[in-house]
């Protein structure tokens, strides 16, 4: 992988001012690019892109090395998510963000959790390119208007107007309200009860009366198409397609993007991460990735950071 890659290149040069800063740098950059790609694989692929222009850089004219990073990585991550964007749009259903397991310390940084959670994530999908990366610079990592200038490619004045109208676009979108993590909890459990005892009527009593389901499998493994709304569809759907499998199910609960969420193994082979969204002790959204070229980042946490 490109992240061991990346580490068994420092192990070979601890004494290497660059890789020191590099790898001090290195859980920052990954969730620069993350937020602005929404894909770990991508992301991975921006640091080892990074790595390669910092480690040519002089370091004796580089006055902030954080922001120096930094801006190289938004470049890159930039760049590529124009490309993806073409990809995207033929991919097959619906795409969600690539899931990442994530430490609880993750979950008590509201912001930090906010910013990398799958909704969020989801929001950032509907600006452009240059706005997503504006926003996440600005609005995430707190950076100076013209250091973001210089990170996209685009004058003062014109980033000021992007950064304020991407705002605008998601204040519009994003979820509302802050839930209480002993609610979270209480939720989750609840929810995994239901589905591990096929408790159909509990399901539905645990779920907001508009939740929505969404489900990726990329044209690989079967997925619902089009998202679903409403408790008592979105109840009998999970109902049937966990019911319909032969297989015996184990249903294990972790933290993904910052938020509470469900691993699925059929046969202790990983099928699918399930991540809840959860407004006022309710789950309020529920997005499945069966997508397997999706689900290789979740036997440990991945280090984010703001």
């Amino acid at each position: 992988m490109v992240g061991e890659r990346i580490e068994s290149e420092a192990t070979a040069a601890l004494e290497d001012p660059a890789t020191e800063s590099f790898m001090a740098h290195r859980n920052l950059l990954f969730t620069v690019a993350y937020e602005i790609l929404g894909s770990a694989a991508d992301a991975e692929d921006v640091l080892q892109e990074t790595w390669l222009r910092w480690s040519g850089v002089e370091l004796s004219t580089v006055l902030d090395e954080r922001a120096y990073l930094v801006r190289i990585a938004s470049r890159q991550a930039l760049t590529r998510l124009r490309t993806l964007g073409r990809r995207r749009e033929s991919y097959v259903g619906s795409w969600l963000p690539e899931p990442l397991l994530t430490t609880p310390d993750v979950a008590e940084d509201v912001e930090l959790a906010d910013s990398v959670s799958t909704a969020m994530l989801l929001v950032l999908e509907t600006l452009s390119p240059t706005e997503r990366a504006v926003f996440v610079l600005r609005e995430v990592f707190d950076l100076p208007y013209d250091e973001i200038a210089q990170a996209v490619g685009k004058s003062l004045a014109a980033v000021r107007q992007i950064a304020h109208r991407a705002k605008g676009h998601v204040a519009e979108r994003r979820p509302r309200g802050i839930t209480d993590p002993a609610d979270a909890r209480h939720a989750l459990d609840a929810f995994q009860h239901a589905v591990e005892t096929g408790d159909l009527q509990a399901l539905i009593d645990i779920l907001s009366p508009d939740v929505v389901l969404v489900g990726d499998g990329g044209g690989i493994k079967q997925a619902i198409p089009n998202p679903v709304r409403g408790a008592d569809r979105v109840a009998r759907i999970l109902d049937a397609g966990l019911r319909r499998t032969p297989q015996t199910v184990t249903v294990t609960p972790v933290q993904a993007n910052g938020f509470p969420a469900l691993l699925i193994h059929f046969d202790q082979e990983l099928d699918a991460v399930l991540t809840l969204r959860i407004d006022n002790g309710l789950v309020s959204a529920l997005y499945v990735v069966r997508n397997p070229e999706k689900l290789s980042r979740l036997t440990e946490p991945t280090p984010v950071t703001r």
